[in-house]
């Protein structure tokens, strides 16, 4: 089937595009720019030209604008953050169907630097605006997109541990990842720090301030790589473009390791996934633990046939906003659901016991109740359960619990 396959990488200085079959980037400011006189919108470096010329008024953090819910007013016309965002990413995605002579998207996935729910709203929901099937958008963490391109490379890259620099604009995070091997199956875990020693990047103009960056990156590195065995070391991010500040630095990460530097790292890591969304069995036979999936399984207690079951309702490794589950089940002899919440080793488990209050008394195998689990966030889930009536003889009776409950 003919489409493409894109991975975008959104943060507030900057946007990068891969499209993967196509072997096509593009990389731009996230700044939208409206025309004074027309109903015309520009976005990167000629939404830049067009606000220096005067002609057209510029936006910029759209990323901050949509999670702070904020505004904009250009022309006497307010905008609001998502509005911006869409208009954005409408010309963003008009590049890529020029430059590849199509129009159909299969997969877009968005890798953020963070996910948090009103961001994730707003890309999930924009599919109609896009020309885009809602279930063709997925959006991860940077931290996925990482562990994505680490494991789409050859697995000595991957085979002991995997560390990561991310030097951008306005941050230094480190990132880490790590196989661990199990007799069914592997487990992958990716986990992201935002460093405190951070810099601004205007300090590498002078060379007094690109050898006290030298020393901040020598300093954390020593701190974070000791008494580690690496497979190897990634560099991405503006602030490694260029390589020749960070001499000291690099003798240190590149003993006895190997070391890459990949610009658009994040980008093309959203792209392999989202070219593994489209194959029958993934490429990927892990379970995956990172920011923006759960640690902890969620199961129950059934009767099924005469024989007491776990249902399972939630596994470790499954993207919290995608986890929403659905099920009907009948209470025999009891007013209270029980979930046992449990970390991926089983080392840490509790069970949590919720009373249903103000749901009618019937008689036994009568009172049919829907629960719904969906997640907030990764660390907390909320459970609702609504009374289903049981056919003719109890009709529902409305009652409704909601609770929310921390993994």
């Amino acid at each position: 089937m003919d489409g493409l396959i894109l991975g975008l990488d959104l943060c507030d200085a900057y946007t990068q595009l891969v499209c993967g079959e196509e072997e096509k980037s593009w990389t731009l400011p996230t700044v939208i720019c409206k025309k004074k006189t027309e109903d015309l919108w520009l976005v990167g470096e000629p939404a830049y030209a067009s606000a220096l010329a005067g002609d057209g008024v510029m936006v910029d953090k759209l990323v901050k604008l949509v999670r702070k819910d904020g505004t904009a007013t250009i022309g006497g016309v307010k905008y609001g953050g998502r509005q911006l965002m869409v208009q954005f990413l409408i010309q963003v995605l008009a590049m890529a169907r020029e430059a590849c002579h199509t129009d159909h998207i299969r997969q877009l996935v968005i890798a953020v630097p963070v996910i948090e729910t009103r961001l994730l709203d707003c890309l999930l929901g924009c599919g109609d605006y896009l020309n885009i099937a809602g279930k063709d958008i997925h959006v991860i963490s940077h931290t996925e997109g990482f562990m994505y391109y680490v494991l789409s490379q050859k697995r000595e890259v991957w085979n002991n541990q995997v560390g990561m620099f991310d030097l951008s604009a306005d941050s230094l995070c480190y990132y880490e990842m790590r196989v661990q091997r199990g007799l069914r199956q592997s487990t992958v875990l990716a986990e992201r720090e935002r460093l405190e020693e951070s810099f601004s990047l205007d300090v590498l103009n002078s060379g007094a301030g690109a050898r006290i960056a030298d020393r901040i990156l020598c300093s954390c590195g020593s701190r974070l790589l000791q008494k580690k065995l690496f497979s190897s070391i990634f560099l991405t991010g503006k602030g490694f473009e260029s390589l020749d500040w960070a001499r000291e630095f690099m003798k240190l990460i590149c003993n006895r390791r190997k070391v890459y530097a990949e610009n658009s790292l994040f980008a093309q890591g959203a792209m392999y996934r989202a070219a593994d969304f489209l194959r029958e069995k993934s490429a990927y036979p892990f379970i995956c633990i990172c920011e923006g999936r759960l640690e902890s399984s969620v199961t129950m207690k059934v009767l099924s046939r005469d024989q007491e079951n776990q249902l399972i309702l939630a596994r470790p490794g499954d993207a919290w906003y995608e986890a929403a589950t659905e099920v009907d089940v009948i209470l025999d002899h009891q007013d209270y659901l029980e979930f046992m919440i449990a970390s991926m080793d089983g080392k840490k488990k509790k069970n949590v016991r919720m009373v249903l209050e103000g749901f009618p008394k019937r008689e036994e195998k009568t009172l049919r109740v829907r629960i719904r689990l969906d997640f907030p966030d990764d660390r907390t889930m909320a459970v609702t359960v609504e009374d289903q009536g049981f056919g003719e003889f109890f009709p529902p009776s409305g009652a409704v619990m909601r609770q929310e409950v921390m993994l």
